[in-house]
């Protein structure tokens, strides 16, 4: 896979780039706001209408439908956060880069299973427990060391193009042992459940429009992407907050709101097995698709706020760990409890950082 985009490709967007970017940086602030949504439209929708045109020429070359759901579905409810953070990293909004998938991981795991289980208890699977859960944790320590300790680059505190090959390589493999085991079930007669994965949830569309989706998704997201980066830029600026927590609360619950909607009304249904796979899944795919994509083709650095923000990730992720262990499953009291969590510890640390951040630059 080449990351390097032709000469003329790379002009024409630069020049749309800086033409948006001063539009909405001398627009009115209500204004922004209106852009910020729009973003957040073009991302969802273009993801969506990606995945089902790539879906159905999929299944038309035969691909087996475990594998779609493994691969294009599964990958495609990232597809926001790739974009956001792929613009932000091209465009040097680093902060916004990492707190956006960071954020997304968090909100995923803590809201959306927490609001999953305040409805309807969440039963979790042994695979879960047992694979899923500690190899989230493992790419989360991975992360934490590469952008510390600058393994691949030589450079601590940054994510650089060495760093983003380690996370696509791990996500590689990832994918392939997930399509191993499940192929395996499916012939040793097991039910396997893939959202996304059976013939019925893959629509068959002509292949005219599955190109037309196709094509006009992917340009959907690349506006959205950069649309919703320059006005969360300038939503900070204006706010004088800083871009990383605009990341982990603004961009980060805009692009998982489909994820915390499709939940609630499979809650309301009982059908709510799979949420919590589901989300470590997603946080899995975040940090090594996403920022494994967004480093390899422009550097990241790493600051302070990124690292306690994937520190708290980390202490979630082994709180939710507990809950789910002890039990077999997530009920209304845990999830209660990591809805509170999730809103407590944000506001608590972001205020202590600022107040740091304050006294420092006083001093």
């Amino acid at each position: 896979m080449s990351f390097f985009i032709p000469l003329g490709k790379r002009k024409s967007r630069k020049i749309r780039r800086i033409y948006m970017g001063n539009f909405i940086n001398n627009a009115p602030f209500a204004l922004v706001i209106v852009f910020l949504i729009i973003g957040f439209v073009l991302l969802i929708k273009g993801a969506d209408f990606f995945v089902e045109g790539s879906s159905s020429v999929a299944k038309r070359l035969h691909v087996p439908s475990i594998i779609i759901g493994l691969t294009i579905v599964a990958m495609g409810t990232s597809l926001p956060e790739t974009a956001v953070s792929v613009s932000a990293s091209v465009t040097g909004n680093n902060e916004l880069a990492v707190s956006n998938v960071v954020g997304s991981n968090i909100f995923n795991l803590m809201v959306v299973i927490g609001v999953c289980a305040m409805i309807a208890t969440v039963n979790v699977a042994k695979e879960t427990i047992k694979r899923d859960i500690p190899f989230s944790l493992i790419c989360a320590g991975l992360l934490l060391l590469l952008g510390i300790l600058g393994f691949g680059d030589k450079s601590g505190m940054t994510l650089g193009h060495f760093d983003g090959v380690i996370f696509i390589g791990a996500f590689a493999g990832y994918i392939l042992y997930m399509i191993k085991i499940a192929l395996k079930a499916s012939k040793e007669g097991k039910k396997v459940e893939i959202e996304g994965g059976s013939d019925e949830d893959i629509k068959l569309i002509p292949v005219p429009l599955s190109i037309l989706f196709i094509i006009g998704g992917a340009i959907a997201i690349a506006i959205g992407g950069d649309m919703t980066v320059d006005a969360a830029s300038r939503i900070a600026s204006d706010l004088g907050m800083s871009q990383t927590l605009i990341g982990l609360t603004i961009v980060s619950i805009g692009t998982s709101l489909p994820e915390l909607v499709t939940s609630i009304v499979a809650a309301r249904k009982n059908e709510v097995d799979m949420a919590l796979g589901n989300a470590i899944g997603s946080n899995v795919f975040n940090i090594l698709m996403v920022l494994g994509i967004a480093s390899a083709i422009s550097p990241i650095s790493i600051i302070t706020e990124n690292i306690i923000d994937l520190c708290v990730l980390i202490v979630f992720t082994i709180c939710v760990w507990i809950f789910a262990g002890t039990r077999k499953k997530i009920g209304r009291i845990e999830g209660f409890s990591m809805v509170v969590l999730y809103f407590d510890i944000c506001s608590l640390y972001h205020n202590k950082i600022n107040e740091v951040t304050y006294q420092c630059c006083c001093f």
